[in-house]
């Protein structure tokens, strides 16, 4: 063969195999840009949703995939995220619930100080999760409790719940709906879930214990003294919730407090949080959009205020890829500043939001309304509790001495002493 025409030859080859070459690069880089985020969150209420939310994502990013694991219900979070890190298969999302969850696990959570997601977060928001300077976490969204209640059953009893401000006015009128519950179609006033201890460690105990603290978690994490002043408010109220509810209380959890009791109106109110919403609208829609109202818990000198604040926080995995880690953060800044995303966070997840840009939205349910009513107004009660949520203090000594108080095996001293005593031998603040 002709020397030029060998060349040629060769130079087609060349191409033909450059052409193959760029092909087969095309084919890997493509397999190469898919990524999955996994995420593990703490908020079991908000499992369907967030799956939905992920599947809407996925339409114009196909190249994400999803595994999302939800832990609650009477499932304790943070043991799961440990077991999940230690085995090698820490998700690339996951909760963080106060200060304390910043100190155990802030070495696996990404620095997310002057993210555009940060900068917009409301005033106040990032605290708990701030130390040293940078933030390890981005609010879900901010709640309120108080008592979820039946308005039928408040309507037919003559009760308007917005009187209810002092700890008498709502005692008596606990007592005359227990007088008539027979013909209100009651099997009690309450139910009280005394298999989830964090209801009353957490929820209620916060409103007591948490008043020397002015409702800032981490002056009351710092503090080596909790005095515990207002303990006698806060049993008289724990026995009312007792003494008035479904039998027996030991074995009430979330799930028949909320599902079995309350959505199928069985009780005239529980307390819980606006976001109990989306629990009772996938049970009877109709009852959680026009039957259930929230008010507040009656606290001596808080009266007309409803607790409200954040407990819950995204944090990215530092130990993850760079890609993993820029997709986890492309997510959240979609779900919270996109047009798509806004409408998804207050109507499909009934989050009331913590972030500024929404103040075109109204608030899908009457629960998640009243809550961002209340913050707007600044008739709250701040949030300590996230100060000792998921620690020791908290899991090993407050709530198994309120659970043995409930079950009858110690009395409220006794109580009242362990909770004191086991804060100043904590060991967790660091």
């Amino acid at each position: 063969m002709h020397l030029s025409k060998l060349k040629r030859f060769g130079y087609a080859l060349a191409i033909l195999g450059l052409g193959l070459t760029l092909t087969a690069c095309g084919k890997k880089n493509s397999e190469n840009d898919k990524v999955t985020i996994s995420i593990l969150q703490s908020k079991v209420e908000s499992n369907k949703a967030l799956k939905s939310i992920a599947k809407t994502y996925q339409k114009k990013h196909p190249n994400v995939e999803f595994k999302i694991q939800s832990i609650g219900g009477g499932t304790d979070y943070n043991p799961v995220l440990k077991t999940r890190i230690s085995s090698g298969n820490a998700p690339t999302i996951f909760s963080l619930l106060g200060p304390a969850d910043v100190i155990q696990f802030k070495k696996y959570a990404t620095d997310l100080n002057g993210t555009k997601l940060a900068k917009l977060a409301n005033k106040g928001t990032l605290d708990t999760v701030t130390d040293g300077g940078k933030v390890y976490g981005y609010p879900y969204n901010v709640e309120g409790y108080g008592f979820v209640y039946n308005k039928e059953v408040f309507e037919k009893a003559g009760i308007k719940p917005e009187k209810l401000t002092t700890p008498d006015k709502f005692q008596e009128a606990v007592k005359q709906i227990d007088s008539k519950k027979d013909e209100l179609g009651l099997d009690a006033v309450f139910a009280t879930p005394g298999k989830e201890a964090w209801v009353f460690s957490d929820h209620l105990a916060n409103l007591y214990l948490g008043q020397e603290f002015n409702g800032n978690s981490l002056k009351l994490y710092k503090s080596k003294s909790m005095k515990f002043t207002a303990n006698q408010e806060m049993k008289d109220m724990l026995d009312l919730e007792m003494k008035y509810s479904v039998k027996p209380v030991m074995q009430v959890d979330y799930t028949s407090q909320v599902n079995k009791n309350f959505s199928e109106k069985k009780v005239a109110m529980v307390q819980q949080g606006n976001w109990i919403y989306s629990t009772i609208e996938g049970i009877d829609k109709d009852f959680a959009n026009n039957g259930v109202g929230m008010m507040t818990i009656p606290v001596k000198g808080q009266e007309g205020k409803l607790p409200v604040g954040t407990s819950n926080y995204w944090a990215i995995n530092n130990k993850k890829s760079d890609k993993e880690q820029k997709a986890a953060q492309d997510f959240l800044t979609w779900l919270y500043t996109s047009k798509e995303g806004k409408d998804l966070v207050v109507n499909k997840l009934h989050y009331v939001p913590a972030y500024k840009g929404y103040s075109e939205f109204k608030m899908p349910d009457a629960l998640s309304q009243q809550v961002f009513n209340a913050s707007q107004s600044g008739k709250v009660i701040g949030w300590s509790f996230p100060g000792y949520t998921g620690t020791p203090w908290d899991e090993n000594t407050m709530q198994p001495a309120l659970q043995k108080y409930m079950s009858g095996k110690a009395n409220w001293d006794q109580t009242v002493k362990t909770a004191t005593d086991g804060w100043k031998k904590r060991d967790f603040v660091k």
